[in-house]
């Protein structure tokens, strides 16, 4: 295949697999934002967590919050637990890399706060194991997943899925919800401000 060929695979399955979710995705993520949006008017805080490029996800997805989203709005609280490496790879080396983002939630999570957690397999161990955390401290559970989401997705309160078996495609996807919640957020927020 040419360079160009190999370009235009990549946007045409890119474009198919956004077509794909958005043909019966769209209520899980108006679900996600309006748990979001509920906890941060109840003052709540969103824990985000991944692994690899969904830890670039649940990063960047913390920056909208905190700082802004396409318009001025009031700081919204949110904390990625991928962030502090001292952290991440203190709890990794006395406990185990499955407990990286449990032991955060277990220290940070309080009833009503919202765990985002972010795998592309849905198969995450850490990722699985910090969910569960967060279920116990009854906070409410949003498991973004890709393929068939595994029991991160079987198990979250609610669960924003992408079911594609190509792990780039799927983050693709993510990043675009991720975005589109941020949107929804926005919105709330903003409405909530001009009263």
């Amino acid at each position: 295949m040419s360079d160009l060929e190999v370009l235009q695979a990549v946007f045409q399955e890119s474009i198919a697999a956004h077509e794909r979710f958005a043909a019966g995705g769209f209520k899980s993520v108006i679900d996600a934002a309006a748990a979001i949006n509920r906890a941060l008017r109840s003052g709540r805080k969103v824990l985000a967590f991944g692994n690899g490029g969904s830890a670039a996800d649940a990063q960047h997805f913390v920056a909208e919050l905190v700082g802004r989203f396409e318009g001025e709005r009031q700081a919204l609280a949110a904390i990625a637990l991928t962030a502090d490496a001292t952290v991440v790879t203190a709890v990794a080396n006395d406990y185990g890399f499955e407990h990286v983002f449990a032991r955060q939630i277990e220290a940070l999570g309080r009833d009503g706060d919202i765990a985002l957690g972010i795998s592309t397999s849905g198969r995450s161990k850490n990722v699985e194991v910090g969910l569960t955390c967060a279920m116990r401290c009854s906070m409410v559970t949003i498991a973004l997943t890709g393929r068939d989401g595994g029991s991160m997705g079987r198990d979250a309160h609610i669960h924003i899925n992408v079911a594609e078996p190509s792990t780039p495609r799927v983050q693709e996807v993510h990043r675009t919800v991720l975005h589109a919640m941020c949107s929804l957020v926005n919105l709330a927020a903003t409405v909530v401000q001009a009263r």
